[in-house]
């Protein structure tokens, strides 16, 4: 993958496990998040009411909506408590040595 199509986040040792980060865009915010050392990215914007999702809460690997706690899973962006209904985008992150990037 080009280096043009990514976009560096942050260092692994500044993203603990069960945080996140937002990652703003022209095209449309992202949130990346660290789940048990894992890192994944969504869209920032909830499917259901336009919250800001990297507002919510880490809840084992969902994230829940800060508007009206709905939540997704955040591997896969599917919805998995109400109101929520529709996914969201998922992003792939790749990580190289300590650094994380968001590859758009």
């Amino acid at each position: 993958m080009s280096s043009d199509n990514r976009i560096f986040v942050c260092s692994v040792s500044d993203l603990a496990p069960g945080s996140m980060k937002l990652v703003e865009r022209e095209e449309g915010n992202i949130t990346v998040y660290n789940v048990e050392g894992s890192f994944y990215a969504t869209d920032d914007r909830c499917s259901h009411g336009l919250a800001s999702l990297c507002q919510g809460e880490i809840v084992g690997d969902e994230i829940e909506c800060p508007m009206h706690f709905g939540s997704f899973r955040i591997a896969t962006g599917e919805p998995v408590q109400s109101p929520c209904s529709m996914p969201i985008r998922t992003w792939p992150v790749v990580v190289e040595g300590d650094q994380v990037f968001l590859a758009v």
